[in-house]
């Protein structure tokens, strides 16, 4: 039986397209390893020239050498963004997602860098140099142990979002009682300055510069320094459980519909979406 002309051509596309699509988004195979860690060392040796740029010594002698590079990383990242486009099926869901606004954000800066001249506009200028700096961030999706992490702290937003309100609560009560007990005259003048003191009390930062100076007011203090070392323990505890049940090995296969990450090593269809991987 001769299949029909639209068997023969689909799958060919799909070949082509899945090549590509193991190569930028799995790390299983030798070209996808040594995309991944070319691409590493690219974002690093961008983000290093955007900090050799800052330095206004180097980027008088070498203003033009930077330049050269800074555009040879946008045009390396920009075919790499297309590239991610092109391989999977939904383009537009990528390109908004955490993993594509990042890469998105790699290159922009540079090209709209070009529609800002004058001297008027050089803060903005600055601010778009700056941005590059966010090319750190594409660092975590060629690492495998930030999938565990990212897992673990989406498992425990719940609890340490109960637990970020919990002290919002006793920084809001302590800061209005030191208010209350210490005055003006000892430079707790409104309730946010007393709130903002309580904050780097129960943080045990204790920049110095409030300080009670009655004795209600040091006593408080001290048990809102007590109290500090207990609270840093909590999340702690909280990510280091999640961490736990999220440390077994996962494959580094990503779903081409939704993009989800971290299936089991066997997994042969997606555990979120149901899509064939």
């Amino acid at each position: 039986m001769i299949p029909a002309p639209r068997e023969i051509s689909e799958p060919a596309e799909r070949n082509w397209r899945h090549r590509i699509y193991e190569v930028v988004f799995e790390a299983e195979t030798c070209a996808g390893r040594f995309f991944d860690i070319s691409l590493t060392i690219l974002i690093l040796l961008s983000v290093f020239t955007v900090f050799l740029e800052s330095v206004k010594g180097i980027r008088d002698v070498y203003g033009e050498e930077l330049f050269v590079a800074e555009w040879f990383f946008t045009i390396v990242f920009t075919i790499e963004l297309v590239l991610r486009l092109v391989a999977v099926k939904r383009p537009l869901r990528y390109l908004f997602s955490f993993y594509g606004l990042v890469d998105l954000i790699a290159i922009l800066p540079t090209y709209l860098s070009l529609f800002v001249v004058g001297t008027q506009y050089f803060l903005v200028v600055r601010i778009l140099r700056l941005l590059r700096i966010f090319r750190v961030l594409k660092l975590t999706s060629y690492i495998s142990e930030s999938r565990v992490i990212m897992s673990a702290l989406g498992r425990s937003r719940q609890k340490i979002t109960v637990f970020l309100v919990a002290i919002l609560t006793i920084v809001t009560v302590v800061g209005a009682m030191m208010y209350v007990v210490e005055g003006e005259e000892n430079g707790f003048v409104d309730i946010p300055t007393s709130m903002y003191w309580a904050i780097v009390t129960l943080t045990t930062v204790g920049y110095g510069d409030l300080a009670p100076k009655t004795g209600l007011g040091k006593f408080l203090a001290s048990i809102v320094m007590i109290l500090g070392y207990g609270i840093i323990a909590v999340p702690t505890g909280i990510v280091t459980a999640e961490l736990t049940r999220a440390a077994k090995p996962a494959s580094t296969h990503v779903c081409r519909e939704c993009h989800a990450e971290g299936h089991d090593l066997d997994a042969t269809h997606c555990k979120y979406c149901g899509a064939k991987l």
